[in-house]
């Protein structure tokens, strides 16, 4: 079978337009055509009677009735009323409907034919009719011809045939097509340029295009994890996808299409995008409780702003991605420093083989891996959860590249974490606090560069501590200490590891205690705890 290719839209669009003017034009044409007619044929019939009450009412015609040859006056009398006239006949009858006049001689002095002259010689009405005379069918006019004494002597009947009317109706047909045919030509050209214009203004895309590109639209706007908002110029809602639902915490039955942005969300920013066409992006805001970051975009056409989209997601969903993000980092620093430890390890075990002191180099790799294993069977013994057991290890061999003394507390015991506990949330407290005590002791001597760890599950909570031999925290800064941008460090962007610190702890329902350790410097002591009771962070 031979499958037949679709015609385009421009085309489907050209054909229908040119067709349907082309119908229009053609049943005007024909409608304008009976309309002529019958007007022509309105103005013919009042015409006959005009011209037949006119004869009718001529003194000479009611004079020539009392002769005894009335033909000899009247015959003469409606052949020049014809011929002024333009009449087909003019036809004079007397009161039984014998002709005293006629165009055709021969028929003077015969029974008129038409059987419509009734009405004029029994009533005296004046009227228009249709019949069939001797000459064919015509229109005609009758009127009664009266005496001096009102009475009915005679008829007279003006005709016009239909024929000739026929012909009168033609002579308008070529004007007629003419206009009807410069319609059509119009019609197709106007077709042409409106399917032209219209398949511009949809990008040249077919129906079926169309039809796929919004599914396709539709599609990703559902599946996109952040919430979507959009306006048109006015400000009001055309779209909204399930994600922003969640985000407004809206019941998904809510309808929000087509009210305005504003009584959705009163402190919006949308509408100076609308007015300023400037564009927000990343930028905070509280929505029902909720901290968002919101990105607000105009949506242009032709330079006019007609409408604009914004995009927004929870923060934490950012700060979570972000954690994950900063605790690959430190995987990564961590075996950095481990490879470059191993490396400078391989590089001494490499000389004293060069220097042939043998008895040296198998000593070192003895205390190595001693130290080594004992620092794994330690941490595989008493730290049970993988992810803190290597940042841990990764931290042992970070400090060993700083050339710091790290401590981790014997008395440590942790087994694995809770399910409902969030991981990466434990990994990121860690990771900061133990990264703050190694930056907060680099500048002291080599033997005062102490930082010591303390992990510990008592069943009911699960303890941190971290310590360092530092100069400690400055009291003025400890009532803002966990805010944004507040650090210790005389340095540019940064500030927020504590934070995160706070927030971490928060969201695990913990505290944090802020003392002076025995080693001279900071303690961080965190409590969590393991059934998720939320305890005031200090």
């Amino acid at each position: 079978m031979i499958s037949m290719k679709p015609k385009s839209l421009q085309s489907r669009i050209f054909s229908y337009g040119a067709l349907f003017v082309s119908l229009i034009a053609i049943i005007t044409g024909i409608s304008f055509y009976f309309t002529i007619s019958q007007g022509i044929e309105q103005q013919l019939g009042i015409r006959a009677l005009s011209i037949a009450k006119t004869t009718a009412e001529r003194p000479d015609v009611r004079a020539g009735f009392e002769l005894e040859n009335p033909t000899e006056v009247l015959q003469p009398i409606a052949e020049a009323v014809r011929l002024q006239t333009g009449a087909e006949y003019v036809v004079i009858g007397n009161r039984e409907g014998i002709r005293y006049a006629h165009p055709v001689v021969d028929r003077i002095g015969k029974k008129m034919v038409g059987d419509d002259n009734e009405r004029a010689l029994l009533l005296g009405e004046s009227y228009i009719s249709e019949a069939t005379g001797s000459l064919g069918p015509a229109l005609r006019g009758k009127a009664p011809i009266f005496d001096e004494q009102g009475e009915i002597i005679g008829v007279v009947s003006v005709g016009y045939l239909n024929e000739d009317i026929s012909s009168m109706f033609f002579q308008y047909v070529d004007n007629i097509s003419y206009i009807v045919l410069l319609a059509i030509a119009l019609g197709i050209i106007g077709s042409s340029v409106l399917a032209r214009n219209i398949k511009k203004e949809l990008f040249n895309l077919e129906p079926a295009e169309i039809a796929n590109l919004f599914t396709e639209r539709n599609a990703l706007i559902e599946s996109v994890r952040e919430g979507i908002i959009m306006v048109d110029a006015k400000g009001i809602i055309t779209t909204v996808n399930p994600a922003a639902y969640d985000t407004l915490s809206i019941p998904g039955q809510t309808e929000l299409i087509g009210r305005t942005i504003q009584e959705v969300l009163p402190n919006t920013l949308l509408p100076k995008v609308l007015e300023t066409g400037e564009r927000h992006l990343d930028r905070p805001m509280e929505i029902h409780g909720k901290k968002v970051i919101v990105n607000r975009v105009p949506i242009l056409s032709d330079d006019q702003i007609i409408g604009a989209v914004s995009t927004f997601r929870l923060k934490s969903e950012i700060d979570q991605l972000s954690m994950e993000l900063s605790q690959v980092k430190r995987y990564t620093e961590a075996l950095r420093a481990q490879t470059h430890e191993y490396n400078n390890f391989l590089y001494t075990i490499s000389g004293l083989i060069q220097l042939q002191s043998y008895d040296e180099a198998l000593s070192l790799i003895h205390d190595e891996t001693a130290e080594h294993q004992s620092l794994i069977q330690f941490v595989t013994k008493r730290l049970q959860d993988p992810f803190l057991g290597g940042i841990v290890i990764g931290f042992f061999n970070r400090a060993k590249e700083l050339k710091v003394r790290f401590l981790l507390d014997e008395d440590s015991n942790l087994k694995e974490l809770p399910g409902h506990l969030e991981k990466t949330h434990f990994v990121s407290i860690i990771g900061n606090l133990m990264t703050n005590a190694f930056e907060a002791i680099e500048s002291l001597p080599e033997e005062k560069r102490i930082v010591r760890l303390f992990i510990l599950d008592n069943g009911e909570e699960i303890l941190f501590e971290v310590e360092d031999s530092g100069n400690g925290i400055a009291d003025e800064v400890l009532s803002y200490l966990f805010q944004k941008k507040v650090s210790t460090k005389d340095v540019e962007d940064r500030g927020y590891g504590l934070m995160k610190v706070a927030e971490n702890v928060e969201d695990l329902s913990g505290s944090i205690t802020l003392e002076k350790g025995d080693l001279g410097g900071a303690l961080f002591i965190i409590s969590i705890p393991k059934r998720g009771f939320l305890h005031d962070a200090n």
